[in-house]
């Protein structure tokens, strides 16, 4: 199981409210066996439609590991493509205004915290990480706030979901692993494991 207390790196801005899930990933690319290669393909269409401006195409912000952002992020149809495409761009962590929420709890589901500032703060950050887009920012989960440069913001998660990163227990399958030993004691006292078995 992983810890997840601090995530630091280098950060970009996503400015708008509302940006859905088919915004993030397009429809077409759902049809994917698995979800490698859907980092390239992350914001597909909002990045055509902005020739290479668009803040994933930008030469300053490649290579950033945190994504801010505003209001109602992620919301539309449930895929859980879209935060595996997030991620698989690079991004680790998310501050934002709001979240939806089954992208929320698909986010937590991978180990990605996703965490909430008020909406002056969120554009005081997006505003300080375009002018240095080269600085890393550091979301710390103890502490509950974000650091850039000499100044801090406060931020904000529901306490299960926090304590579900601090403690590693986000990992459901880990779990599952770290525990196979008494799963297996409690599947062998189970009589109706054995019924389809021949006497």
């Amino acid at each position: 199981m992983s810890q997840i207390q601090l995530v630091s790196g280098r950060a970009i801005p996503l400015v708008g409210n509302d940006i859905d899930t088919d915004r993030i990933i397009p429809a077409r690319f759902l049809r994917c066996v698995t979800f490698d290669g859907l980092g390239a393909q992350v914001f597909a269409d909002d990045r055509a439609q902005m020739n290479g401006q668009h803040p994933f195409d930008r030469p300053q912000y490649q290579g950033a590991e945190i994504l801010v952002v505003n209001r109602n992020f992620g919301c539309g149809s449930s895929r859980e493509h879209a935060p595996q495409a997030i991620a698989k761009w690079g991004i680790k962590a998310l501050v934002g205004e709001s979240f939806a929420e089954i992208f929320f709890g698909n986010c937590v589901a991978m180990g990605i915290p996703c965490i909430t500032a008020a909406p002056a703060d969120v554009q005081t950050l997006q505003d300080w990480i375009a002018a240095n887009p080269q600085t890393p920012i550091t979301l710390d989960l103890q502490a509950m706030q974000v650091q850039f440069g000499d100044s801090t913001i406060p931020v904000s998660m529901g306490e299960g979901s926090r304590n579900m990163f601090l403690s590693g227990t986000w990992d459901a399958c880990g779990q599952l692993v770290a525990q196979a030993e008494q799963i297996r004691a409690t599947a062998s006292k189970l009589p109706y494991l054995g019924w389809g078995r021949a006497s």
